[in-house]
């Protein structure tokens, strides 16, 4: 069939061959990589024409856009849609990246990354985590109209669409994600569930039976039930009608995984395996698709390219974002400031955050760092109005509201949000609404439940996104509630995520600086470890705040020094203890507080070196895994923590249980200095 042939094409074929268009291009790239997923690109093809073609409000020239209609692919494996969507609609993804799916230093990667490929809006892969990044986007969309748009200036106002599988469902984030969405009514929320019946296993009746209508709509969703994913005119009328709700919606697809496949349609053999070049030929007939790998005819290609219409849509809102800005100028420069990518702190908030710094050295008082982290908030929320705080049902504990504060419920907005019980899903909303633009969003839990968290801030680390992550009760100081609830291993495996900074601080001023350099850091999130129990003021006054922020430094000095004693957190009280026992026996001790591996690690060998000397013994302290440790005492240095788990006694109990007093790190470093000098002498004899 030519060009000139389908120029006669009535409307409903060329919708066909749209949706052919994204089959054949999804067979074609899994078949060239050997590897990928054809099935759900080829069981979504049609959903996915109906929704980018008919509806999705987006610009390929701008992909930042802020108006822009925000789609997610959580059923990420089908990566293949997402880029033939892109490529088709004239996003900067050439055919040549499609043909290189999957291999090194493509645009196009096995799973979409929203850091690499123009139009990715969230990397997705782990199942149900682009669900809850979508929760997220609709929440900052919901939370920005309602703080930016005025009468008759219609400033924010679009939709989060996104496509969801089996796996998403069975994923228990889904539930968090999704029942979060219920009661915070986000009715620009519309989410697509390929009900295909297959995952990798093959038919999920064996192991998934929940009736997901009636679970979305007792969540408080619109659920549209029993739609044709194939049939053009149904989703049409399903996608008007989930427009009007005045709630998310659910929209039940059924679909055949492989559609279009004659012989591995609607089975797992067609999930996550090229279909081989029989197949292919075979599938291409049944399609009617006479054209080679790769090409496309013509007619096709323009009718799927999205720029002219984009365009418009763009022009359109500049025009009305002119006349909201001639009306309300200030509101007009927050909300295009709030959207710059990731932005610094600006001037009034570094003021607030300097001013907190010196307020902290200067009192001097024995503080929790968990409250120190709350008078930090309630110097700087009130000039950061992008700060979106938050908990998982501790907020009494963690302390991560501030004075002024506004809740959010399920009928007002606010800048404080009541997660409940769902660590997970908090940690992937957040990283929807930092994916989103407009907010800097931070929320709480105790460290020991980072564990439940833990893939979602894997994720914000991977996709570069400033979140920060306030875990609280930090160690066995928290006491009573005993092992279950006692971090040991948590702050080293949380070190051990790749562009994630865990500061673990010591003491009121240590906690300010380390929000500080959270708030500043654009390009990754931030961990803060902070105690329940009240900590020293470690400071002997004048300004620290710079040696603080490089992640390690000599917090104590001695003349002619022995051994250094270096310690985080609740244990360099400990260690400035015993450097003052130390002196009494003679033994000169320098104290180096580390708030940061990670912000140390970054700095030039030399002043690492200057601050941790090779030349001296060295003796690290803190109450939890000592396996990262050793790198920096070195072989014949030592390590005093907790490798084990803890028990329930009160902190001071469990402290000298476990051997972690001045007391028994004096003894400890003792040892260290009279094996040091030993030594030579052995050596020499």
């Amino acid at each position: 069939m030519g060009n000139h042939e389908l120029a006669g094409l009535d409307a409903a074929a060329l919708r066909t061959l749209c949706a052919n268009a994204l089959r054949v291009l999804a067979i074609d790239a899994v078949q060239a990589a050997n590897s990928g997923h054809p099935g759900m690109p080829m069981g979504m093809a049609d959903i996915a024409e109906a929704l980018w073609r008919q509806h999705l409000k987006h610009d390929p020239a701008d992909p930042a856009w802020i108006d822009r209609d925000r789609f997610v692919l959580s059923n990420g494996h089908g990566s293949m849609l997402l880029y033939a969507l892109l490529h088709l609609t004239g996003y900067a993804l050439p055919l040549t990246e499609l043909k290189r799916f999957r291999q090194l230093h493509s645009l196009t990667p096995g799973h979409p990354e929203n850091h690499l490929t123009p139009g990715v809006e969230t990397t997705t892969g782990p199942l149900g985590q682009g669900l809850a990044n979508a929760v997220g986007m609709a929440l900052a969309e919901k939370l920005l109209a309602a703080e930016f748009n005025r009468p008759g200036h219609t400033v924010v106002d679009h939709r989060t669409w996104v496509f969801l599988g089996d796996g998403c469902l069975m994923e228990g984030i889904s539930h968090e994600a999704c029942s979060l969405a219920g009661v915070w009514g986000l009715n620009k929320l519309v989410a697509f569930y390929d009900d295909n019946g297959i995952s990798i296993d093959g038919d999920v009746r064996g192991w998934f039976r929940d009736d997901t209508p009636a679970r979305f709509e007792a969540y408080g969703w619109t659920v549209i039930r029993q739609v044709d994913g194939h049939d053009r005119a149904a989703l049409d009328a399903a996608i008007e009608a989930a427009k009007a709700s005045d709630k998310p919606v659910l929209v039940c697809c059924r679909t055949q995984i492989g559609h279009g496949s004659p012989n591995r349609a609607g089975s797992a053999d067609v999930h996550g395996a090229p279909l081989g070049e029989a197949e292919i030929a075979a599938t291409r007939a049944a399609l009617g698709w006479t054209w080679p790998p790769f090409e496309l005819p013509e007619p096709v290609r323009l009718a799927w390219s999205a720029r002219e219409r984009g365009a418009v849509l763009r022009r359109q809102w500049q025009e009305g974002f002119a006349r909201y800005a001639a009306t309300h100028p200030e509101l007009a420069h927050e909300l295009l400031r709030r959207h710059a990518r990731h932005g610094s702190p600006t001037p009034g908030v570094e003021a607030a955050l300097s001013a907190a710094i010196a307020a902290a050295e200067a009192k001097g008082a024995n503080l929790a760092t968990r409250k120190a982290s709350q008078e930090l908030l309630n110097a700087v929320a009130p000039a950061m109005p992008e700060l979106l705080g938050g908990s998982a049902d501790l907020t009494g504990s963690n302390l991560t509201d501030w004075k002024g504060h506004k809740a959010l419920t399920g009928t007002s907005t606010g800048n404080h949000v009541h997660y409940g019980v769902r660590e997970f899903g908090m940690a992937a909303v957040m990283n929807g609404v930092a994916l989103h633009g407009g907010f800097r969003p931070y929320g709480g839990t105790f460290l020991t439940f980072s564990d439940y968290s833990r893939n979602a801030v894997r994720m914000s680390a991977l996709m570069k996104l400033p979140v920060v992550h306030v875990f609280t009760h930090d160690s066995i100081g928290l006491g009573e509630d005993g092992p279950t609830h006692q971090p040991v291993e948590h702050v080293a495996s949380l070190r051990l995520i790749p562009n994630l900074d865990v500061w673990r601080p010591a003491d009121a001023v240590e906690t300010a600086v380390a929000w500080r350099e959270a708030l500043r850091r654009t390009e990754g999130p931030s961990a803060l470890a902070l105690s329940r129990q009240v900590l020293p003021h470690a400071g002997e006054g004048g300004d620290r705040s710079e040696s603080i922020a490089r992640g390690g430094y000599v917090l104590r000095r001695a003349a002619s020094e022995q051994v250094v004693l270096i310690a985080t957190g609740s244990e360099v009280g400990i260690a400035l203890a015993a450097a003052k026992l130390l002196a009494g026996e003679g033994i000169a001790a320098r104290v180096v507080s580390m708030p940061c591996m990670d912000a140390f690690e970054r700095q030039p060998g030399a002043w690492r070196d200057e601050v941790i000397p090779r030349r001296l013994p060295r003796l690290a302290i803190e109450a939890g895994s000592t396996s990262a440790w050793w790198r920096w005492v070195g072989e014949d240095g030592d390590v005093m923590g907790l490798d084990r788990f803890g028990e329930s006694a009160p902190a001071g109990d469990l402290y000298r249980h476990f051997g972690l007093t001045a007391e028994l790190v004096a003894v400890r470093a003792a040892q260290l200095v009279k094996a040091r000098s030993v030594a030579p002498a052995l050596v020499s004899q």
